[in-house]
């Protein structure tokens, strides 16, 4: 496992720090580049990381699970992705669609467009989003071609109607009728029989499976952003039954909480409009403590399939 420590969220967690002691973690600091990288990345800063992943696998081979910090980090996940054998399926589990099309390109709100452009990714898979960012998704600059050609599958936890006033495809997570996005919702529906379904109809065997905290409830994690209701039990189960399945080729974890300190301003307006103001219940160290626990057992159903 390799620890991509931006934010200072992950060495003083108890499942971190024992697997950084015993040896069956490592730790790469990227301290000095995590500001620039929150949030959205520069080109230039980009390239930065990429050259640090070269140079850690160089030295020490690419890993299975690598764990990024706080999901303002989440478009990391398609630099990993890039490195990763194909052809894949990218599993997504978030309570965020993270398919816009956005400026500048690099961003935690797109990352899903940065991977269906990898020629080895085949589809995305996005299972858990309750936000509203899934209201009215024409205007919000959403990938809704991939969504209508079936590149992209969003299948919501538990979400109303929403409108649009552009016209979107029936698929598998959705049906669309008179400007209205009716989500099929898996909180409704026996989830065993829908995750047998979904694995039968994944264009690849091989899959690269990305977990955001903030799919979860507030009392199972604590993130930057809002949060969905998707029980951490299912995210497992979920798990158990792609790896048991499918080939997984690797997996990253994102989610925990870190304060932000941006001094971008616009990154300071944008942390402004898009998520919470309040710090979580308990404070850092609370929030620590909670993802601690959820990572724990994050990481051993993911090191299961290793």
């Amino acid at each position: 496992m390799r620890v991509l420590d931006l934010d200072a969220s992950l060495p003083d967690q108890e499942p971190v720090r024992e697997r950084l002691a015993d040896g069956r973690a490592r730790r790469l600091d990227l301290s000095g580049l995590g500001p620039a990288l929150r949030l959205w990345s520069s080109a230039r800063d980009w390239q930065r990381l990429e050259m640090a992943l070269a140079e850690d696998e160089a030295a020490s081979g690419a890993p299975f699970l690598t764990m990024i910090g706080s999901g303002d980090y989440h478009h990391v996940s398609a630099a990993l992705i890039a490195r990763a054998p194909g052809p894949l399926t990218v599993i997504h589990f978030d309570n965020h669609p993270d398919w816009c099309r956005c400026f500048p390109a690099r961003h935690c709100g797109g990352w899903v467009n940065m991977a269906l452009a990898q020629d080895h990714v085949r589809r995305v898979v996005t299972l858990g989003p309750c936000a509203d960012d899934l209201n009215r998704p024409d205007r919000k600059g959403a990938n809704l071609t991939a969504l209508s050609n079936a590149r992209l599958q969003v299948f919501a936890w538990n979400r109303p109607p929403t409108l649009t006033r552009r016209e979107v495809a029936d698929g598998e997570g959705h049906h669309c009728r008179n400007g209205l996005i009716l989500w099929r919702n898996l909180a409704e529906e026996n989830f065993r029989a829908f995750m047998t379904r979904l694995i039968e109809t994944l264009p690849t065997r091989q899959i690269w499976i990305t977990v955001d905290k903030d799919v979860l409830a507030a009392d199972e994690a604590a993130t930057n952003w809002d949060q969905g209701e998707m029980p951490l039990g299912r995210v497992v189960e979920a798990i158990r039954l792609l790896g048991e399945r499918c080939e997984i080729v690797g997996a990253d974890l994102c989610g925990d909480y870190a304060p932000a300190r941006h001094r971008h301003p616009m990154k300071l307006a944008e942390a402004w409009m898009d998520q919470p103001r309040k710090e979580p219940s308990g404070g850092a160290e609370g929030a620590r403590r909670r993802n601690a626990r959820t990572n724990a057992v994050l990481l051993d159903a993911l090191e299961a399939f290793a």
